[in-house]
C-alpha cells in the first residue's frame, strides 16, 4: 500500500467531480474537447488511486501492470483503426466489457472466502443481493451489447426477430430469476449458491439476446443508450460489491445519464421506450424502394454537379444536412471547403442536425468539428425546421430517414410522427445518394419524387469534389 485510506478517498471524490464537469463539457460541442480533457484526468486519478490504494497488495502490481499493458495496447490500436463510421459499434462492444467485466467480479466476490469471511446476518444477505444483482444485470448488458454490436456492424440481420408468445417468454424467464435468486440466498454454502447463481447468468444472458434481437435497426440508437444506462447500473451493482465508492458514484452518473439520453432519443423519434423494447422496426438498410402501391407518385430529377453549383451559386440561403453518407465518404472536408467558398460570396450557410440522426447520433457534430466547421452555424432540428420556406437549396448528403416527408403526411407509416427535417419545404432540396435505395428504418422517401427535389446520384466525395471545381471555375 502506497496511499493511504483517507487520500484515496479525497482521489476519489477529486475523480467524481472531473466526471461531473466531464458530462457537463460534452454537452456543447464548443466545450467537448474541454470535457473529454476533464474525463481523461479523471479516470487518470481513479486508476492510480485504486491501484496504490489499500485494497491492493504489492504481490498484485505485476498482474495489474500486465493487465493494462494489454488493455491499454488494444484501446491505442481501436483508437488509430475505428473509423466513425463505425463507432456506434465500436460503443456497443465496449458496454459489453463492463456487463462482462460485472459479471467475472460478482463470480470471484462470490468464491472469495475472505469477501465474506467478515459478515453475517442481514449484512451476508445484502451482500448477496449485490452480487446476484450485479451478475444479473452485467449478463444482460454483456450479451445485449455484443447482439447490438452485430446488428450494427452489419453481422447480424437488422430486422426485428419476434418470437410467438415472446412477452410470456420474457416473464417465465423474470419469474425464474425470482426464484433462483431466493434459492441463492437460502443456500447454506459456497457450493449450493453456484447452481442458482450460473442458472440465473444463462438466463439473463438469453435474455440480453432476446430483448436486442427483436428491435429493429432503426432503434438501435436507442438501445445503444440503454446499453449504456445498464453498463452504468452494472458498474454500481460492482461497486456495491467491492465497497468502492468510486464506482457507485460513477456508475449511477453513466445509469442515470443513458436513461435520461435514451428518454430524450425516444422522444426524438416519436417512440415510447416500451415499444422499442417490445419489439422495433427497420431493418440496416440498403433495401429497395417498395414497388406497386408502396412507392410514392412521381418522377424523380436527377442533375449533376455543375447544375448543383449553380443553385448554390445563386443562392442566399443555403442549408446542409449532414447524414451517415457523408460519413462513409469522409466527404467532411469537402463539405467544409464548399461552406467557406459560399460565405466568402455572402451566401447564408447553415447545418441542420436531427437529434438522432439514424444509426449514428451526435457523431455528425464530431465530424463537422473535424473539418473544422464554425459552431455556431451548425443548428438543431428545432432551430431551423420554421426557416426551410425561405432556404433556396437545402441540400441533404446521405441522410435519408430523417428528411422522410411520411412522418408528417402518412400516418400509417412506421415513422409517423417522428420529428424530421422539413427540407421539402425550401424552394429547391438536393439529394445525395448512391443509389434510390431506402434509408436506414427500410421506408421508402416520398421526398425523392417532389417537384421541388433533385438527385445527385454519385459517392459523396467524388461529387462534392465536382461541385467544388465547379464553383471555383
Amino acid at each position: 500500500m502506497i496511499m493511504s485510506e483517507s487520500l484515496a478517498t479525497v482521489s476519489y471524490l477529486g475523480a467524481t467531480i472531473l466526471f461531473i464537469l466531464c458530462l457537463g463539457g460534452l454537452s456543447n460541442p464548443e466545450t467537448s474537447r474541454r470535457g473529454n480533457l476533464y474525463g481523461i484526468v479523471g479516470m487518470t486519478i481513479a486508476v492510480l488511486a485504486t491501484v496504490f490504494g489499500p485494497h491492493v497488495s504489492s504481490t498484485g502490481y505485476a498482474w495489474i501492470i500486465a493487465a493494462m499493458v494489454v488493455g491499454a495496447s488494444i484501446g491505442v490500436y481501436a483508437a488509430r483503426t475505428v473509423q466513425m463510421t463505425q463507432m456506434p459499434e465500436l460503443v456497443a462492444l465496449m458496454h459489453s466489457m463492463v456487463g462482462l467485466a460485472a459479471m467475472l467480479v460478482g463470480f470471484a466476490n462470490y468464491i472469495d472466502p475472505a469477501a465474506s469471511a467478515q459478515m453475517s446476518g442481514v449484512e451476508k444477505t445484502i451482500h448477496e443481493v449485490e452480487i446476484y444483482l450485479g451478475i444479473l444485470i452485467g449478463a444482460v448488458t454483456f450479451s445485449g451489447s455484443v447482439i447490438a454490436f452485430g446488428k450494427l456492424s452489419g453481422k447480424i440481420s437488422g430486422n426485428p426477430l419476434l418470437l410467438p408468445a415472446r412477452h410470456w417468454i420474457n416473464l417465465a424467464g423474470l419469474l425464474i430469476v425470482i426464484y433462483f435468486g431466493r434459492e441463492f440466498l437460502n443456500a447454506h454454502s459456497i457450493s449450493d449458491g453456484m447452481t442458482p447463481l450460473v442458472v440465473m447468468t444463462v438466463i439473463a444472458l438469453l435474455f440480453g439476446i432476446h430483448m436486442v434481437m427483436a428491435i429493429g435497426g432503426a432503434d438501435m440508437p436507442v438501445v445503444v443508450s440503454m446499453l449504456n444506462s445498464y453498463s452504468g447500473w452494472a458498474a454500481a451493482a460492482t461497486g456495491f460489491m467491492l465497497s468502492n465508492d468510486l464506482l457507485i458514484v460513477t456508475g449511477a452518473l453513466v445509469g442515470s445519464s443513458g436513461a435520461i439520453l435514451s428518454y430524450i432519443m425516444c422522444a426524438a423519434m416519436n417512440r415510447h421506450f416500451i415499444s422499442v423494447i417490445a419489439g422495433g422496426f427497420g431493418t440496416t438498410g440498403g433495401t429497395p424502394a417498395a414497388a406497386g402501391g408502396a412507392q410514392p407518385a412521381g418522377e424523380v430529377v436527377p442533375i449533376i454537379a455543375s447544375d448543383t453549383a449553380e443553385l448554390l451559386r445563386d443562392a442566399k440561403n443555403v442549408i446542409i444536412v449532414p447524414g451517415y453518407g457523408m460519413a462513409v465518404a469522409q466527404a467532411q472536408h469537402t463539405v467544409y471547403e464548399i461552406t467557406r467558398l459560399l460565405r466568402e460570396k455572402g451566401v447564408n450557410v447553415r447545418f441542420g442536425i436531427h437529434p438522432v440522426a439514424g444509426r449514428m447520433p451526435g457523431h455528425m457534430n464530431v465530424l463537422l468539428a473535424e473539418a473544422k466547421v464554425p459552431y455556431d452555424i451548425v443548428q438543431e432540428m428545432d432551430e431551423l425546421n420554421d426557416d426551410f420556406p425561405q432556404t433556396d437549396v437545402a441540400m441533404i448528403i446521405g441522410a435519408n430517414d430523417i428528411v422522410n416527408p411520411a412522418a408528417q403526411d402518412d400516418p400509417s407509416s412506421p415513422i409517423a410522427g417522428m420529428p424530421v427535417l422539413e427540407v421539402w419545404k425550401a424552394k429547391t432540396s438536393i439529394v445525395m445518394k448512391r443509389s434510390m435505395a431506402s434509408g436506414y428504418a427500410g421506408v421508402d422517401n416520398p421526398l425523392f419524387y417532389k417537384d421541388n427535389n433533385r438527385m445527385l446520384f454519385g459517392d459523396a466525395k467524388k461529387m462534392l469534389d465536382e461541385v467544388l471545381v465547379a464553383l471555383k471555375s
